[in-house]
């Protein structure tokens, strides 16, 4: 396994290169930290690289097992993930930084690199953060969020006033 934060040399990158990241105690507490995670007790990833001149296409698994909060309770929720991800790796387009540049939706997953190194671990950091259940709810969210007055789907939807009519 090699460190989850050393960036990667684009000259070091081989065409069918694989790679095995597992985040050490230290880059697992940042990545937490970052994104305002209770804990992060595992983060590993199994990559396989593609070099085409500087373009990397990087594409693999990431597991890990960590906490998140409950939206309504703030208390840690268990969670673990396992995801695959495709992430193309390409050069900083050339031009003005105030010029747009164009994706098309086959490019929703590229990451710019400077020419001289690829920040895998960040790519795949982010990738984590987009695998994570926005509205992560503990056992006992219903109950504070019915004493806090929130409504439910049930009792907030389109049908309720429907409802309501009924009983009239």
């Amino acid at each position: 396994m090699s460190r989850f934060s050393d960036p990667l040399p684009l000259s070091a990158v081989r065409d069918g290169m694989r790679l095995d990241l597992s985040a050490d105690d230290g880059e697992r507490r940042a990545i937490a930290e970052r994104l305002a995670l209770p804990s992060l007790e595992r983060f590993e990833a199994h990559v396989a690289l593609e070099r085409k001149g500087e373009r990397v296409h990087a594409r693999g698994r990431i597991k890990a097992a960590l906490e998140q909060s409950c939206v309504a309770t703030g208390e840690p929720v268990p969670a673990s993930v396992d995801e695959p991800f495709d992430i193309l790796f390409m050069a900083e387009p050339a031009g003005t930084p105030d010029e747009e540049v164009e994706l098309s939706e086959g490019d929703c997953d590229v990451v710019f690199h400077d020419g001289a190194v690829i920040d895998l671990g960040g790519a795949l950091a982010d990738t984590l953060a987009l695998s994570l259940d926005p509205y992560p709810r503990s056992a006992e969210a219903e109950t504070a969020l019915r004493e806090a007055g929130v409504l439910s789907e049930a009792q907030a939807g389109p049908f309720a006033a429907l409802a309501a009519l009924k009983g009239k």
